[in-house]
């Protein structure tokens, strides 16, 4: 392997070494590093607008244009020369002349622009025409170099297929992959439909704070840090959930964040420690409410980003178009593991067993709600491709949710599973201050016992509980996995721009 690797890097250095000679000569010239160039015209607007037109009717329209970008291709020539430049929308050709670019002042620029090299970034002035081929080019009367790349990009023929590199090196992902542009352009256009489609929904976008005194809002292991000045420990923020439950009691009825959360936990192709999600929360709706609204929401969005409310998603098919399942989890348990009865999922210590045959072992004080829950991630959550929303989860695994009327052991909590992954999670929200301040001792001893992901006891939220909260209903939706989906993403480190890894050292 090493022996196979070193004459690349060989080849890299001596690369580089080159470039820099030239960029000494440059500077020994000029100003290296110019910034008096401005373009005026994208490539895909140009290419949008004149690609219809005939050569003859575009030599009419006699077009002057600024442009600039990265070259990503040259052919030179003799005295003439054709390069393409790529910007932030795509690229476009440039016919480079020694007779129209060559002046007085630097008869010797078509000689330089021989010597630049594939990553530079170039600025050029001339007229749009068609080549013979029919293809939209820029006839270059003034060119400029803007910015001497000293590092070669991958080549041509086989880019950056290297995943790890791709993660790392996302700057250099970006210039050589469209696949990859693409993914981060349709992630900010579900973004911005997401954020469309609360704004229209009445919901009123708010910010609340990520350093948290006290962690809360779900169950995981916080970062946690030290502030100087104030002399105390602090924590990353793991959800917004309690700040903006803190804002419905203070009478904004309907809020959302789009936020950063970050968790303490392992990476896998669906965990990255610093992630992003959309919570919102509205005042006088339960969790059913919730369950038609996080539907609809992202109907809307697969429709208007993928074009249809069906995706193909791993070589599979989702329909976001039909009513989205509803199954408890015992229900669930029984449909996709198929060897396990009604009987068999009310017996905790036959769930014990079951879950120690693979390794699963809960904390002895567990109650039987923990158990199903610890099956049914093992067994079933998997398998479950189509939109389906698990509901009714035991009280003990959903300290922060309601308690259902109907059965004191369960709350009026869901979680939906797409292609086998979680993506939302929402409740009617426990607004009795009093039975929230006893789930927060609960949680306070599981802490004491060894669970690193227990909540902690918020005295202020519970202190906001006792001035009222409405009954509200509340959700959380994970952006990056919804990504994953609409983007048919395998990883979740291929839709976040700068996965967290390992360091290279």
């Amino acid at each position: 392997m090493t022996d196979n690797k070193e004459p690349v890097q060989q080849d890299e250095n001596s690369i580089i070494l080159e470039r820099r000679s030239k960029l000494k000569e440059i500077r020994e010239k000029r100003i290296a590093f110019p910034n008096n160039f401005q373009p005026d015209s994208y490539a895909e607007d140009l290419h949008l607008k004149y690609d219809g037109d005939s050569k003859e009717t575009l030599a009419k329209k006699s077009i002057n244009v600024l442009v600039a970008g990265r070259m990503m291709l040259k052919r030179v020539m003799g005295k003439a020369s054709f390069a393409t430049i790529q910007d932030t929308s795509g690229r476009i050709q440039l016919y480079v002349s020694r007779d129209l670019i060559n002046s007085g002042k630097e008869p010797e620029l078509y000689a330089d622009f021989k010597r630049w090299d594939l990553g530079d970034i170039i600025g050029a002035k001339g007229k749009l025409f068609k080549t013979n081929t029919n293809e939209l080019s820029v006839e270059v009367t003034e060119i400029i170099l803007l910015t001497k790349a000293l590092r070669p990009l991958p080549e041509k023929f086989h880019g950056l297929s290297n995943q790890e590199i791709k993660y790392r090196q996302r700057y250099v992902d970006l210039i050589v992959n469209e696949d990859t542009k693409q993914t981060f352009l349709r992630r900010s256009k579900i973004i911005s439909e997401i954020r469309n489609y609360m704004q229209s929904n009445k919901f009123l976008e708010v910010e609340t704070p990520m350093l948290h005194p006290i962690p809360g809002g779900a169950a995981a292991r916080p970062f946690k840090t030290h502030h100087n000045s104030l002399d105390m420990e602090i924590f990353l923020r793991i959800a917004p959930e309690l700040y903006l439950k803190r804002l419905v009691v203070g009478g904004f009825d309907r809020v959302f964040e789009i936020n950063r959360s970050f968790r303490n936990e392992g990476l896998s192709v669906r965990h990255n420690p610093e992630f992003t999600m959309m919570e919102f929360y509205a005042a006088y709706t339960d969790y059913r409410w919730l369950m038609d609204f996080t539907e609809s929401c992202i109907r809307q969005v697969s429709k208007l980003v993928a074009g249809s409310e069906k995706i193909e998603y791993q070589g599979k098919l989702i329909d976001f178009s039909a009513s989205f399942d509803r199954l408890t989890l015992v229900e669930a348990i029984i449909k996709y593991s198929k060897e396990f009865s009604e009987k068999d999922l009310n017996d905790k210590e036959f769930i014990s067993k079951t879950l120690k045959k693979v390794g699963h072992e809960l904390p002895i004080d567990s109650g039987l709600g923990a158990y199903q829950l610890a099956l049914f991630e093992e067994v079933a959550e998997e398998h479950i491709w189509n939109p389906t929303y698990i509901i009714d989860y035991p009280i003990e695994v959903s300290p922060l949710a309601r308690t259902s009327d109907e059965n004191s052991n369960l709350t009026d909590r869901f979680e939906l599973f797409i292609a086998g992954r979680e993506i939302a999670n929402g409740f009617s929200e426990l607004n009795d201050a009093e039975d929230q301040a006893e789930r927060f001792k609960s949680q306070v001893k599981a802490k004491e016992s060894g669970d690193e992901e227990a909540m902690y006891y918020d005295a202020d939220f519970i202190r906001a509980l006792e001035y009222g909260l409405p009954p509200t209903g509340g959700c959380g939706i994970g952006i990056d996995r919804l990504v994953m989906l609409l983007t048919n993403s395998a990883s979740i480190r291929d839709v976040i721009l700068f996965p967290q890894m390992r360091s290279e050292t």
